[in-house]
């Protein structure tokens, strides 16, 4: 893992720079109140592009309604077909990209910013490359955020320390598009999200990937707040949140995927990995049984498992490759 950086700070953040990217899908309502919030955020950043996943609701007609008074260019992109999380991410990173944004901060359209929210990241800006906010949850609580992954393993440590220095910051080494700050030159020598994943794994591995460039870190700034009620199970240190027969789906499935990375960048341990894996599965049988008490949905997990061996065996399988390389740039 790269060091923590003890090199002069490079030049102050222009908001400017930056471009807030959106994915959403038949959720209007969330959408609008994630619009309202950049609407009253100071200051506020050089675009905004929104991914609309073939939504069939108004979303078209909230986003023209916001067109004229946000305050930044929008830039619309509503795509013929659900790409899931992952496809929007993609698509929203590459629009990005090719503005010439230096940084990229990715959401959810379930989430509101902060009015400081740009602002307390672009503080940042000057000594890291790839920066998670923290936010608030539905209830206004304190979201614990599983910054570390157990890397032979491919899964998150669940109990990592919570509690932050007087640094203001952790050292990650994973991701989670709900509000990941990146700057354009690891997002060239990475590449973009990788679409094939459609939901689940991949923020994390794009975090990673992100984490093995430059040094990745979360740091003690709270930027967003969840705006949609989940279903929880309360562990006390931490929460599980309920889930979906497609979420039980690929995240079995896409440890195919995520496999095929580990080979191609020369650390894939299988019996580790495996274990990892069976984790994974056990972890969302509990999340069955104690978050939807149900013992329904487990052929989902036993599907996943067996599309992502067939994707494991693709000889054909390839990484997404870099983008050109950046430009220097001041920001």
């Amino acid at each position: 893992m790269p060091s923590v950086p003890d090199a002069p700070a490079s030049a102050p953040f222009d908001p400017a720079s930056a471009t807030i990217a959106v994915v959403t899908y038949n959720r209007s309502g969330l959408l609008t109140r994630l619009l309202e919030s950049i609407s009253n955020m100071e200051p506020k950043p050089g675009h905004l592009v929104i991914v609309d996943n073939a939504s069939t609701d108004d979303t078209t007609d909230v986003v023209e309604s916001f067109r004229d008074g946000i305050g930044t260019e929008i830039v619309y992109r509503r795509l013929d077909t659900n790409t899931g999380g992952s496809g929007g991410f993609s698509e929203g990173m590459r629009i990005a990209y090719e503005l010439g944004s230096t940084w990229i901060w990715l959401m959810d359209d379930d989430v509101e910013v902060m009015p400081d929210g740009l602002a307390r990241m672009g503080a940042w800006a000057p000594r890291f490359k790839s920066i998670q906010g923290r936010r608030y949850d539905y209830d206004g609580s304190e979201f614990y955020w599983q910054y570390r992954i157990a890397e032979s393993m491919a899964i998150p440590i669940p109990f990592a320390p919570a509690g932050f220095d007087d640094s203001g910051y952790k050292v990650m080494n994973s991701g989670c598009f709900e509000g990941m700050f990146i700057h354009r030159d690891i997002v060239a020598q990475i590449g973009l999200p990788d679409p094939r994943f459609f939901i689940y794994w991949d923020d994390q591995m794009y975090g990673w990937l992100a984490s093995r460039e430059t040094t990745a870190v979360i740091v003690d700034e709270f930027v967003l707040r969840r705006t949609r009620e989940i279903r929880q199970w309360d562990m006390g240190i931490r929460h599980m949140n309920a889930s979906s027969d497609a979420y039980r789906y690929y995240i079995m499935r896409n440890r195919g995927h995520m496999k095929q990375y580990y080979r191609a960048l020369g650390v894939y341990q299988p019996v580790l990995f495996g274990l990892g894996t069976a984790l994974t599965f056990g972890k969302e049988l509990i999340r069955l049984l104690f978050v939807e008490h149900t013992v329904r949905g487990t052929s989902n997990l036993f599907r996943g498992l067996r599309d992502g061996r067939k994707i494991a065996k693709d000889a054909t399988w390839k990484p997404m490759p870099p983008l050109a390389v950046s430009a220097p740039t001041d920001h």
